[in-house]
């Protein structure tokens, strides 16, 4: 076990606590072979009925992966980003396989990795602190522990806007696109953990006893313009269309979208494009696993770290510097298979 995430059993429950606040609980390798291994041992337990994430400290559930060691490893040989991708992505395949219930308490910044924790899980709660986001293209990378499966799944291309733009939503907006499946003030939480550990069994009631009112989902008034925005086939015709609705909120979009990446715009329209038509989670993990083991190691990916994480400039070099850029070639090979024994697996 790693200090970095805190696994045990209290009372019926496995408990799995992130605990890396300074890092708002970004995920290591590390952490994911603790879960995992927390995981499996729970799985077959009698003795445990349900398993319960949350974390230490007020600033958010879970910022995401270790980005600057991602990028240090594809400036490299790739090896170690390819690595913590594959366990990763075991660990949230084995989560949305997980034969027993998982309460995920979002109370706070919900990104990225935290997202894949999350998603799978039968009940996801949010609060009023709660912010939910995929803001991968603006650092040159993609939607991934799951997105491919969760975005086109969600109403009206939400989900395509959410990867395209890296939007952030709040709780409401977290309950209308199935996010989350609960709100609770951040005040009731612990109250409602404790619910929850001394009597498992009963987490729906416990729920409801301690459900909020999260208001009126501002994405309301939106869903008519992003489902006919954002259902188009290619990015540019996205980006046509925004040019020509001439709204204020569309030109915020295009002045957003306007500093991600082309390339990984792009992949990740093609990858929730081909996710919504898949049939097991399994085989949309396969997929990103080729997508990550190969972007990760692509300029765009390290440029865009460099410019948001490390140098703070916010003014990356993106390269190709424009969709038309962007050639399906280039994308076929960013999904194309791996040989057969780099391919990603589930846990057996």
């Amino acid at each position: 076990m790693t200090e970095d995430v805190l696994t045990r059993i209290e009372g019926r429950v496995g408990r799995i606590t992130l605990n890396r606040p300074k890092s708002l609980h970004a995920l290591n390798l590390a952490m994911c072979q603790a879960m995992t291994e927390a995981l499996l041992d729970w799985r077959e337990d009698p003795a445990v009925e349900l398993v319960l994430f949350d974390h230490t400290g007020e600033r958010g559930f879970c910022a995401g992966g270790d980005i600057r060691m991602l990028a240090e490893s594809g400036a490299g040989d790739g090896k170690a980003a390819r690595e913590f991708f594959f366990v990763e992505y075991r660990l949230n395949h084995l989560l949305f396989e997980y034969p027993k219930p998982v309460v995920v308490i979002m109370d706070g910044v919900t990104m990225g990795g935290g997202v894949g924790l999350s998603m799978p899980a039968r009940y996801r709660v949010a609060t009023e602190r709660t912010t939910f986001a995929m803001p991968e293209t603006g650092i040159g990378l993609f939607p991934d522990v799951g997105g491919g499966w969760f975005l086109p799944r969600m109403p009206g291309h939400i989900g395509t806007w959410l990867a395209l733009t890296g939007a952030r939503i709040k709780a409401a907006d977290c309950e209308l696109v199935g996010v989350a499946t609960d709100y609770v003030q951040s005040a009731d939480v612990e109250a409602l953990k404790a619910a929850i550990l001394a009597a498992p069994a009963d987490v729906e009631a416990a729920l409801v006893r301690f459900e909020g009112d999260a208001g009126r989902p501002p994405l309301a008034r939106r869903q008519d313009e992003i489902e006919k925005v954002f259902g188009r086939e290619s990015l540019e015709e996205i980006l046509a269309a925004l040019k020509a609705s001439g709204s204020d909120w569309a030109q915020e979009q295009l002045t957003v979208m306007a500093t991600k990446s082309p390339q990984t715009m792009k992949v990740a329209l093609r990858q929730l494009c081909i996710g919504a038509k898949l049939e097991s989670f399994a085989e949309n993990m396969t997929m990103e696993y080729r997508i990550g083991a190969r972007v990760v190691q692509r300029h765009d990916f390290i440029e865009g770290v460099r410019a948001v994480i490390v140098d703070k400039d916010h003014a990356p070099k993106w390269n190709p510097p424009t969709p038309e850029g962007v050639t399906e070639t280039m994308l076929d090979a960013i999904f194309a298979p791996l040989p057969s024994a780099e391919e990603w697996s589930p846990l057996t």
